[in-house]
């Protein structure tokens, strides 16, 4: 089976690959104090929980924004699954060409997304994925990774508020009653839900005007299915898109090797 690791600021994605169906995911906090020996324990108490064993795992692929973490899961991959894991970065085959000033600054969980959205649909698109930050990536047609926008995202932003604002408390974030609100912990709603709606629906349909084409809009992340069921822009939701990219990526490396 293939384990495959999503790295992000906030929290950690992995999944386990039997050929090319997902079997099992979860999600974990990410924290770049852990040892990889920390991280195995984790590893191997999920694995108990779904009666996967460490000798089940015949690959590993990790992609990860956070630098850190890479160096602490490549020697738990090597002590404890006894594999050298492929590491999604320079080097690695994706399959897509980069059109950046400099593609080494594109976060690899950006083109794992592009990869992975492309191989399932060859058409273009955008990919909106909701985590950390809030990325907006653009596909053309021909299947070339060529830019986006970053935004804060939505945790960030809710925060932001709490924090500087000292009579706000804070709220979770949920979509409200209406838009319109009759206290203040909805107001807070009103404002953090509908105005994220009002940043996804506007930044699409300007990189649509920039292109003058007619992409399909996928989105991605934790609170991707909240967003979209508000949003005028967002065509289709894949909450495992990222997992599925680094499965097609990993492919293309073992068949090249």
């Amino acid at each position: 089976m293939l384990l495959v690791i999503d790295v992000g600021n906030t929290n950690t994605v992995l999944g386990m690959y039997r050929e090319d169906q997902l079997v099992r995911s979860w999600r974990i906090n990410t924290d770049k104090s852990r040892t990889m020996d920390e991280y195995a324990m984790l590893v191997h108490e999920l694995f108990q929980l779904s009666e996967f064993h460490f000798t089940d795992v015949k690959d590993v692929i990790i992609s990860s924004v956070v630098p850190p973490m890479v160096n602490t899961l490549e020697q738990m991959c090597r002590e404890y699954f006894k594999l050298k894991p492929y590491i999604v970065g320079p080097g690695v085959r994706t399959g897509m060409p980069i059109q950046y000033d400099n593609p080494r600054e594109v976060g690899a969980d950006r083109i794992v997304n592009a990869v992975a959205a492309y191989e399932k649909k060859r058409c273009c698109l955008i990919i909106v994925d909701f985590g950390t930050a809030t990325t907006f990536d653009f596909i053309s047609a021909r299947g070339e990774y060529q830019g986006g926008a970053i935004a804060p995202g939505l945790g960030i932003s809710a925060e932001a508020l709490f924090e500087r604002a000292s009579k706000l408390p804070r709220v979770e974030f949920s979509r409200p009653p209406q838009v319109i609100a009759k206290n203040t912990v909805n107001s807070m709603q009103s404002g953090i839900f509908y105005g994220y709606v009002g940043l996804v629906d506007g930044i699409v349909n300007r990189m649509k005007e920039e292109a003058k084409e007619t992409p399909l809009v996928i989105a991605t992340g934790g609170l991707a299915g909240s967003i979209a069921s508000a949003s005028q822009t967002i065509d289709e939701v894949d909450p495992s898109l990222t997992l599925e990219g680094l499965r097609i990526i990993y492919d293309r490396n073992k068949t090249a090797s």
